[in-house]
């Protein structure tokens, strides 16, 4: 699949960054204020300090280190201890592909064409982490290949973090409550937890 959900709409509110991970690949989600989401390598591109970590002033993210501004093409807008210089168009985030779509946050590691998968008539509830590769997860619903599990009044968006971790973004018709812990027991389970 070429479009990964990293992250619940609801979770990443405007003006505010987070840290996001595909693959073992590090992201730094952000929302503009106006409600623009977007997803970049999560390395500035000056000291290596993780944008996640930076704060968002209107349209622009900067770093929390030196305070590097990059607008929404990522790239440097500003440089505080250089006020007057123009940035050069060669200082640049790594940015992703990043879309919204039925309450979710999706990204493409690489260009795609096609839009994320429609997950219509469910309603976003939690994201959560299980320590356990993504295709363990999938083989437990009945299919190791699959990226979205459906199972009772649930939906799952599986999202491989890395070799040994998953997240499952779970999307559905029951009561919050119900999902919640229907989700919860399924981690214990898959993990080997005891409930």
């Amino acid at each position: 699949m070429d479009w990964v959900a990293v992250a619940l709409s609801q979770d990443l509110r405007n003006a505010m960054a987070m840290p996001a991970r595909i693959d073992g690949t590090d992201l730094a989600l952000w929302r503009s204020m106006s409600g623009q989401v977007h997803a970049w390598g999560d390395r500035c591109p000056h000291r290596g300090m993780r944008l996640s970590h930076g704060f968002v002033r209107g349209e622009t993210l900067s770093c929390i280190y030196h305070g590097w501004q990059y607008g929404q093409d990522g790239g440097c807008t500003s440089i505080p201890a250089h006020p007057k210089l123009t940035p050069p168009k060669t200082i640049c985030a790594t940015t992703y592909q990043c879309v919204e779509d039925g309450g979710l946050i999706w990204v493409a590691l690489n260009e795609v064409t096609t839009a994320p998968p429609t997950l219509s008539g469910k309603t976003p509830v939690r994201s959560v982490q299980i320590n356990t590769p993504r295709h363990e997860v999938a083989a437990h619903f009945g299919d190791a290949e699959a990226t979205i599990v459906n199972a009772v009044d649930m939906t799952l968006v599986l999202q491989s973090t890395d070799d040994a971790h998953c997240i499952a973004h779970v999307l559905s018709t029951a009561d919050p409550k119900v999902a919640s812990r229907w989700i919860e027991a399924q981690r214990a389970e898959i993990e080997g937890v005891a409930a």
